[in-house]
């Protein structure tokens, strides 16, 4: 059954991100903790199908408040798939859109890309870090030997401080449904559970230094709407997408 295997393949690889990324994601959350504790924002970039890791993020129950997602509607889906594929090969483009944001010194910025091969995420990567943004790559090392489209030949790991393998294989896809075709993709599910994992990182490194987390709760629960506003004064006039 292929809901079977693709349910066996989802735990491998987070069993495998569990152990294998476990030290990276805590020192991550250390670095959102450090952003948070000095009142900065985290930054968070994808193109195409990565995009979702950022709005998985933003304005949520559960998620910290200080989320500032890089929407670039040129390369999500909606404002047109095929040319959100060209977008994310662009060179050139990631600053301008950078610009569009307050990214500053002491802030963390993170970009999810499983290929890591694109110029629009590694130039984005690079831009990041010429702001002084501590920058945290989610990719796969799985396309480590695969040719970058950047003009340099880097990948996205070269240009952050830091990345997490989300261990995604090649072609993304796991279950063989017909001649040389796969489906069930799995780098969403991985760049979910790392990317929550993080945020809860940093609640926990928040907790031990005696500080609250600036956490939304639901607005579906009594006294959500309240306590919600009171955190968004801090951030509203800051991230452009509140």
């Amino acid at each position: 059954m292929f809901a079977s295997q693709y349910y066996d393949s989802i735990k491998d690889i987070l069993d495998t991100v569990y152990a294998s990324e476990k030290d990276k994601i805590e020192r991550a959350g250390r670095c959102v903790a450090d952003t948070i504790m000095g009142d900065g924002l985290v930054h968070g970039f994808g193109c195409g199908h990565s995009h979702m890791l950022m709005e998985e993020l933003f304005y949520r129950a559960g998620g910290l408040a200080a989320v500032d997602p890089l929407f670039e509607e040129s390369a999500m889906l909606h404002g047109g798939a095929v040319k959100s594929s060209h977008v994310e090969r662009m060179s050139g483009y990631a600053q301008f859109v950078i610009d569009r944001y307050a990214v500053k010194p002491g802030d963390t910025f993170l970009i999810a890309s499983s290929s890591g091969i694109n110029c629009f995420p590694i130039e984005m990567g690079e831009e990041a870090k010429k702001r002084g943004a501590t920058v945290i790559g989610i990719t796969s090392d799985h396309y480590r030997d695969a040719p970058s489209r950047d003009k340099q030949g880097r990948h996205l790991r070269d240009v952050c401080d830091f990345y997490i393998n989300n261990h995604v294989p090649h072609g993304d896809a796991v279950v063989g449904v017909g001649e040389g075709v796969k489906a069930g993709p799995v780098s969403s599910i991985s760049g979910f559970f790392i990317a929550n994992s993080i945020i809860l990182a940093a609640c926990e490194e928040l907790g031990r230094r005696g500080f609250t987390p600036p956490v939304f709760k639901s607005g579906n629960v009594a006294g959500g709407d309240s306590y919600n506003s009171q955190i968004l004064g801090r951030y509203m006039s800051r991230i452009k997408h509140l």
